[in-house]
């Protein structure tokens, strides 16, 4: 049976996102028989992102790096080598030799998007993986103190509570090939990642929210296990929700998936000293406003908490697959 083929009979699935949480998830999702299409967010502004995006003129390429990598099938030699930050070297030091690469593609291609486009085809990519857009995006934020702080990297610096965050220009057009996806998905998928800075600025993209909200796909929102200090400090599941809708304006999700797995004490001292805490599911909050909750363990602790991939990717293929079988 040709890919092609086996592509047409596996049911789609449109993921977006942004940051390590979405790379993370997305190396137990390629195993599942799906086709996935991976939204990936343009509005990061700092390190070797933000070099080469003031640099070049081209959108940030880091998130689009971690994903394709994620959605690779090569030799973990070749990923490590993609990740490979360089430490010295006028210039050099601080660039990641994936980033070098997208930077590469996208000079002998013209454009970023056929850039991204043939690194996928080197890389094997099991899927596809499209920018939220073809041009870098602008992130500011209004502070709860009337302040606005512009910039990605900065946003999670400001020490005040965010109150909306909005995207410059307002009226960016997404990829042709991203409001497809979503118009033709059987699921989509956001999160995990940073809410204000990796999740909501695709949801800003005007074309791409009202596409979601059009959808009859089921529709997931998987929640990040921690809060993040300057994003999300003392958040419930319920408020990260919250967020979505106020800036959307619309009830976007069928289904919440959230970790409800012990924390190891030493694990959650360790990352309270990084101004972080578990995410409290908060069930009765969060059902009352119509979600319905898949709850687990889905965390492993190694240096960092992470989403646990094979099971929460076993979760989302049940869910997939029970929403098709309604539809049949």
């Amino acid at each position: 049976m040709s890919e092609q083929r086996r592509s047409e009979q596996q049911p789609r699935i449109v993921v977006i996102g942004g940051g390590t949480g979405l790379s993370v998830m997305l190396r137990g999702l390629k195993e599942k028989p799906l086709d996935i299409t991976a939204i990936v967010t343009v509005a990061d502004d700092g390190g070797s992102s933000g070099i080469l995006r003031n640099e070049l003129q081209m959108p940030p390429p880091g998130d689009i790096r971690n994903v394709l990598i994620a959605l690779a099938d090569v030799e973990p030699l070749l990923s490590d080598m993609l990740q490979y930050r360089f430490n010295a070297g006028t210039g050099l030091a601080g660039h990641s030799l994936g980033n070098l690469m997208l930077a590469a593609m996208t000079d002998i291609s013209g454009d970023f998007v056929s850039g991204v486009r043939m690194l996928s085809r080197v890389l094997a990519v099991r899927g596809r993986v499209l920018p939220a857009a073809g041009q870098a995006i602008n992130l500011h934020a209004e502070m709860m103190d009337g302040t606005i702080v512009s910039g990605e990297s900065n946003i999670p610096k400001a020490g005040q509570p965010i109150k909306r965050i909005f995207i410059e220009p307002a009226d960016v057009e997404p990829l042709d090939e991203a409001v497809q996806a979503i118009q033709e998905a059987d699921a989509i998928l956001i999160g995990p990642g940073s809410l204000y800075t990796s999740i909501i600025p695709n949801l800003l993209v005007p074309k791409l929210a009202q596409s979601i909200v059009d959808s009859s796909a089921v529709k997931m929102f998987v929640c990040n296990v921690m809060t993040q200090p300057g994003e999300t400090d003392n958040y419930s599941v319920s408020d990260h929700l919250a967020a979505v809708h106020d800036h959307i304006g619309h009830h976007l999700f069928d289904y919440v998936i959230v970790n409800d797995g012990e924390i190891p004490p030493q694990v959650q001292l360790k990352y309270a000293e990084l101004g972080a805490k578990a995410v409290h599911l908060d069930l009765d909050e969060v059902t009352r406003r119509g979600y319905k909750v898949i709850a687990d363990r889905l965390v492993l602790f190694r240096t960092f908490l992470r989403h646990d991939a094979m099971r929460l990717s076993h979760h989302i293929y049940q869910l997939v697959e029970s929403w098709m079988e309604r539809k049949r």
